[in-house]
């Protein structure tokens, strides 16, 4: 299968980066290395410098071989490891840093990755195609733990419903594929729920949630992505549901906060200033245009913070 994958927000990322051609850049998302394309392109050879980064080995492989005879480098990590991928190419700063968040369309749109509830595929769900899967997750969590994972990370409602009817399903025979887990989930909820959308798209991005521990990777990256930042630079987050947009919104507003002392005191006595300066005071949503060519892209949010100080 060709490794599709429509790049959100292209241009508008691309020119909120403001690159400059000598600058070195992190894309922590490389994909399908649309993105990471774009910001090489604008790159001077032997002056310039992209480093792109993916958990996914088919993605790796893919970026590689599109950004053949650009001034790119192509490395599997995760974009929680940013740190420590600049240090040991003995980079200490660089100049921007892109992140697009969620699953990619490749990932979607190949069964076998069991990311999709549109395609009957084994339950893995694995971003990076190791550790413990979503099959592991339906089989052996606790009702608890389902419930608590699915109304986290789903905000779905009848999380208590599903992870009960997935615990009894389970004492049947293991939950082995992707179209068992959306009959569950189906079941589990009112019929007039299943009439307005399709109820198991909460579920399903709970559980590749839990699977590839996002959240968390996310809450890393965003302090270090931050840190390796030169004063100037500018790092531009594209995110796919609420709570990956109000992780990255809150740490942007944290970067950029001053004083913090008690609104009591009638002096700063804490001396702290701004670290960085919000670009998008709201974020920048997909053009209707772009809409109509990839409805995917309906979600999607762009957020861009410069760095002031260290």
């Amino acid at each position: 299968m060709e490794f599709r994958h429509y790049s959100v927000m292209l241009r508008e990322s691309i020119e909120g980066l403001c690159i400059r051609p000598d600058g070195i850049y992190v894309d922590g998302t490389a994909g399908g290395a649309g993105h990471s394309r774009e910001i090489a392109k604008q790159l001077t050879p032997g002056q310039g410098r992209l480093i792109a980064l993916d958990r996914d080995p088919e993605a790796i492989a893919v970026a590689a071989e599109r950004l053949k005879g650009l001034p790119a480098q192509v490395i599997k990590a995760n974009y929680s490891e940013i740190r420590t991928v600049l240090s040991d190419l003995g980079i200490d700063r660089v100049d921007g840093v892109l992140m697009d968040l969620g699953v990619s369309s490749y990932q979607l749109d190949n069964g076998e990755r069991g990311f999709s509830y549109h395609q009957d595929a084994p339950l893995d769900m694995r971003m990076s195609s190791e550790g413990i899967s979503a099959r592991d997750i339906v089989n052996e969590y606790t009702a608890e733990q389902l419930s608590k994972i699915i109304f986290e990370y789903g905000e779905e409602k009848f999380a208590r419903s599903i992870a009960a009817n997935i615990v009894k399903a389970r004492a049947q025979k293991p939950v082995e594929t992707t179209s068992e887990l959306a009959e569950i989930i189906k079941s589990s909820v009112p019929q007039k729920a299943r009439r307005e959308k399709n109820p198991c798209k909460k579920t399903f991005q709970a559980i590749r949630i839990a699977v590839n521990d996002e959240l968390s990777h996310l809450d890393r990256a965003l302090d270090e992505a931050f840190d390796v930042l030169k004063p100037g630079g500018r790092m531009a987050i594209i995110t796919f549901h609420s709570l990956e947009d109000r992780l990255v919104k809150q740490r942007f507003k944290t970067f950029a906060a001053g004083c913090i002392c008690p609104p009591e005191f009638p002096v700063c006595v804490c001396g702290r200033t701004p670290r960085g300066r919000i670009i998008t005071n709201k974020p920048i949503e997909p053009s209707e245009a772009e809409l109509a060519e990839n409805l995917r892209s309906r979600s999607a949010k762009l957020r861009i913070i410069e760095k002031i100080k260290d």
